[in-house]
């Protein structure tokens, strides 16, 4: 290569160096620029607030003056330099420090430090080229771009008194995968919760189409709130398929982490109709029913979802079903309890005698359905009379005390109303409730507490179907895009055998309370601690006769356990039966007559 070729080389380098140099010198100075034009609004609006600070309180005695100072300070330091002044600065420092370190420098240290310039330019060079190829920074669309430009202060404080939003000012919003963030100060009467009831004002001023999900938070210090814009979601692009390998709830579509929602806990599942319910559940029933150490009990008067899980769960799809089932989970729980070891606080589910998963699919059918439900009973004298038997009370006993038994309820309804789709006594037991949407912010606050409007769980604004807000007490109110579990996919599932009390073997630590010295009916008597024993205790100790209905209250059982622990006992000899239909206790001498 000659002399001359060379030299060009070297120009055209020098040249594209110059023009490298120039671009983002003029690209950082019009950033800096477009800051400065920004922020320093924000410096006048905070130094006119220091002044009315300082004429309120001219001691500075309260905290007022000290943070509207404070404010002060952070806006200026939010405002960046002019480049050339910038540059001017960074100049200047370099000469004083070179001027006044640089001959004490040995040799041997200037060497060394051009190899390591050469290095770190040279590793600059490459990590900006990786960088310019591999940039998977986010990028905004058109409706984005169009919300962060209306975002921006200057054309915030420009509009906001025209829709009613005097007072209040943006700070420079983000976008974020899962939407823009912007912080809003709030100055004079605003609080969070005021620009929260000014959303459709907020909305105008944006331009936001009236479908874009809002929410609108107190921020992370007092005065400011948080705006923020779904217009996007972390779970964009996930497979919500659900599979044996993805077993999760769902995709929190602000983290894009996997949501699951343990076994043990009793669990709230509402939406209104059409809001995927039974969709989102099939999830949490596949681990309910999967597991030599797990049971699925469904609850369905409708005939549809149960009818899936027949082939791995206990089916009850009518009334007389749904209080049967009942009774024996009820006598189940107790037993467990009876023979929990001391200092123990919760049962160890086996394979003989597994957690017990209880779903009462649509639950305020069941509450209308299995009230009242007639069953034929024979009286000591021979005639047949009607009684009605309920299901509720069961299920409540089940919702206060089966935890411990491993005996947990879930309740699935579309008409979260207290007394109408959520009884009174089961509604105060629920750990985790799942929300998808619902009609009325009355209802969200019926499912995730009165706290949910003003803490963000706005249930009544998430779309339909598949997205739900999970309240655990550690999640935050960030939508989940529930995972779709195909009918066919739970037809084609293993069989199971169904949980049921004839199947389960009896414990033998139980004790054996002898209650006759007739060898043959002390073979009878009852478990000390069952459900039976109970109700011969309350016989035995009232002062004569006592009637069958006032027994539930005495033992705190339900009517159906009464009735069947009535029968059983009857039929063993331990009571019998008035003439009136009382009953009473057998005597040492009446057994032994018999």
């Amino acid at each position: 290569m000659s002399h001359s070729q060379v030299w060009r080389t070297h120009r055209q380098y020098a040249a594209t160096a110059a023009r490298w140099t120039a671009d983002h010198w003029r690209k950082e100075a019009d950033r800096r620029r477009s800051l400065r034009a920004e922020r320093k609004p924000l410096v006048r609006d905070a130094k006119r607030a220091l002044a009315t600070a300082r004429a309120i309180d001219p001691e500075g005695v309260t905290p007022l003056r000290h943070r509207a100072e404070r404010e002060v300070a952070a806006a200026k330091r939010r405002v960046p330099d002019p480049l050339w002044l910038f540059a001017s600065k960074t100049a200047l420092g370099a000469a004083v420090a070179g001027y006044i370190w640089l001959p004490a420098v040995p040799v041997r240290v200037w060497l060394w430090s051009a190899v390591a310039v050469a290095i770190a330019i040279t590793a600059a060079i490459v990590w900006a080229i990786v960088r310019g190829r591999h940039d998977d920074g986010l990028k905004p669309n058109a409706e984005e771009a169009a919300l962060l430009k209306r975002l921006q202060p200057q054309h915030w404080k420009e509009h906001a008194e025209q829709r009613g939003l005097a007072g209040t000012l943006t700070g420079q919003p983000t976008l974020t995968e899962s939407g823009i963030v912007c912080a809003v100060r709030l100055d004079g009467q605003w609080t969070p919760g005021k620009l929260r009831s000014a959303e459709e004002h907020v909305r105008a001023l944006l331009g936001a189409r009236t479908t874009l999900r809002m929410q609108i938070k107190a921020g992370k210090r007092g005065g400011w709130a948080e705006l923020i814009l779904r217009t996007r979601s972390a779970a964009d692009g996930d497979d919500l398929v659900w599979t044996p390998e993805r077993r999760s709830l769902g995709v929190d579509t602000v983290t894009g982490d996997a949501v699951t929602v343990p076994l043990g806990e009793r669990l709230l599942i509402a939406g209104r109709s059409g809001a995927g319910k039974s969709v989102a559940s099939r999830p949490l029933l596949f681990d309910a029913s999967e597991g030599e150490a797990n049971a699925l009990v469904i609850i369905d008067l409708k005939r549809v979802e149960g009818r899936l899980w027949d082939h791995r769960a206990r089916v009850a799809s009518t009334p007389r079903d749904v209080v049967d089932v009942v009774d024996e989970l009820e006598t189940e729980m107790l037993e467990r309890l009876a023979v929990l070891p001391k200092g123990q606080d919760t049962w160890t589910p086996t394979a003989e005698r597994p957690r017990i998963t209880v779903v009462v699919d649509e639950g305020a059918e069941v509450m209308t359905a299995a009230d009242k439900v007639p069953y034929e009973t024979e009286s000591s004298d021979g005639k047949t009379r009607t009684v009605n038997r309920s299901a509720l009370p069961g299920l409540e006993s089940i919702a206060r005390m089966g935890r411990a038994a491993c005996i947990d309820l879930w309740w699935m309804t579309q008409k979260p109303t207290i007394g109408d789709g959520i009884p009174k006594q089961i509604a105060p037991q629920i750990g985790i409730a799942i929300c998808l949407s619902v009609r009325t912010p009355a209802e969200a606050r019926v499912v995730l507490g009165e706290d949910a409007q003003a803490k963000g769980w706005n249930a009544d604004e998430l779309p339909v179907p598949g997205v739900a807000l999970v309240r655990d007490g550690k999640r935050k109110p960030d939508p989940v895009n529930v995972r779709y579990m195909d009918k066919a996919v739970v037809i084609a599932l293993p069989d199971r055998t169904p949980w049921s009390r004839t199947t389960a073997p009896a414990t033998a630590t139980a004790p054996v309370l002898t209650l006759v010295k007739d060898t043959a009916a002390a073979s009878t008597a009852p478990a000390s601690d069952s459900a039976a024993a109970r109700v011969l205790k309350a016989v035995e100790t009232a002062d004569g006769p006592v009637r069958q209905k006032d027994l539930a209250e005495q033992t705190g059982l339900s009517k159906g356990a009464v009735s069947k622990a009535v029968k059983h006992l009857t039929s063993t000899g331990h009571i019998t039966r008035t003439r009136d239909g009382q009953l009473t206790a057998t005597r040492d001498d009446d057994t032994a007559a018999a």
